[in-house]
């Protein structure tokens, strides 16, 4: 019996260490997509800036692949998340004014990765706008594929760094501290949890979009670094602490993950909603330091200052480390992307973004395609049209402007004289592509 029993339990181990490895490579990453709100293209050391710290981005650039020319889907943060989180442009999910809320049938990443069988979360900003017809209160995260949600529900409310209360789900709790920490504390906590299960974190932070507040510590890291219009306020050191202090968490954060052995497994994509804001609230602080360079631009335009974003990918031992890419993404291309990764398919409306994940594993080139843009309110009229080098901006009634931004990337020479076949076509491209738009994008206008 004693040998049978001995025999039995070697049987039982054999298979346990046969099935082992399987299990393991046919596990599902983790998913984090870690937002930074308001953050410029050279505002981060891995893309040139040195008079501020990054250590943290900085490494884990180096620890996968640097994207130089990832842009953003709108230049405000309403229309620029619904993009990222749905993969299709505003004019076809309904999200084309800063104060739209997305509409309850678009499928976000969350609802898709939750279909697949992950425990879904986001810890910071959600953009929620105006009710829709037929629907008697905004669309709340957990409404949208996100089993955990803790963070700000309205733009004006993420203007606070030091949060008196934040949402913890569908209700409010008191709270205490820099929100920055705050949301890094809760999302090591669901790392934690979840460890062994798929999972995907939208960690949307809100540095360092205005309020120009950040931890005494951390300002005095900077100060009388920079000039100050005040040295009793010194705005431009805080600028400069709130990116610091944003590096340090998500560096906190992605400890984490690496220690709770979850490196390899975990597919991580930074960037940011769109490039720096130069507007009266940000009190002239990304201005002062330049933090779109080398670029034309800010928030709400469409040259590359306000379109082109700071962004990496980490997935160790799949994404090449150490490597810096020319190649185009585009943010409605995450969702797709991370599907693929996943081993799932899109469902639901069709797709405008494209699935780069062999991009990403530096498999293979960005597919020729012409992106676009649109900004038409709040008192602006930008539209333009990209495919490789060649980007057509049009400004309110003026004439459209072609650049090459292989040769000129800050856009200040119009080609369209010397090339106004490729102009022509670039803008029917742009109107065909207006004419697309859907109905709940109009619904509002």
């Amino acid at each position: 019996m004693r040998t049978v029993t001995l025999w039995s339990q070697s049987i039982l181990l054999g298979l346990i260490l046969l099935l082992a490895p399987a299990h393991a490579a046919d596990r599902k990453p983790n998913i984090v997509l870690i937002l930074a709100d308001d953050l410029g293209w050279g505002d981060v050391g891995f893309n040139g800036r040195t008079d501020w710290k990054t250590p943290n981005l900085d490494r884990l650039a180096k620890q996968g692949t640097i994207f130089k020319r990832w842009y953003s889907a709108g230049v405000v943060c309403a229309p620029s998340r619904a993009a990222l989180m749905t993969g299709r442009y505003g004019i076809h999910n309904g999200v084309v004014f800063n104060n739209d809320d997305l509409p309850r049938d678009e499928v976000t990443i969350a609802d898709a990765l939750r279909a697949q069988g992950y425990r879904t979360a986001l810890f910071g900003k959600w953009h929620h706008g105006r009710t829709r017809p037929g629907e008697t209160n905004y669309v709340h995260p957990l409404d949208h594929g996100f089993d955990e949600f803790y963070g700000y529900t309205n733009a004006r409310d993420a203007w606070e760094h030091f949060p008196t209360e934040l949402w913890d789900g569908h209700g409010k709790k008191p709270v205490q501290g820099y929100a920055a920490t705050l949301l890094t504390d809760r999302a090591i906590e669901f790392v934690q949890q979840n460890r062994e299960r798929p999972f995907f974190l939208y960690q949307a932070h809100i540095e360092p979009h205005l309020k120009i507040e950040a931890p005494e510590v951390d300002v005095a890291e900077y100060r009388g670094k920079f000039v100050e219009a005040d040295p009793g306020k010194p705005l431009n050191a805080t600028y400069a602490a709130m990116i610091s202090r944003l590096d340090q968490e998500i560096g906190r954060l992605v400890k984490a993950i690496d220690d709770a052995g979850l490196g390899r497994d975990t597919l991580i994509v930074f960037t940011s909603d769109h490039g720096a804001t130069f507007e009266s609230g940000n009190q002239g602080t990304a201005n002062y330091h330049d933090s779109n360079r080398p670029f034309r631009g800010h928030k709400r335009t469409l040259w590359e200052g306000g379109v082109r974003v700071p962004a990496f990918v980490r997935w160790t031992g799949r994404v090449p480390m150490g490597r810096v890419s020319n190649e185009i993404v585009h943010n409605i291309d995450v969702l797709p992307s991370f599907l693929a990764a996943v081993g799932a398919k899109p469902s639901g409306a069709p797709l405008d973004g494209a699935n780069l994940l062999p991009v990403w594993l530096g498999q293979a080139k960005s597919p020729e395609r012409t992106l676009f843009w649109e900004w038409r309110t709040e008192g602006y009229s930008q539209l333009a049209a990209m495919r490789g080098s060649l980007k057509l901006v049009i400004t309110g009634n003026q004439r459209a402007e072609l650049f090459n931004l292989e040769a000129d990337p800050a856009e200040r020479r119009n080609l369209t004289p010397q090339f106004p076949q490729q102009a022509k076509e670039m803008e029917d491209a742009l109107k065909a592509w207006l004419a697309t738009e859907s109905d709940a994008a109009k619904w509002g206008k």
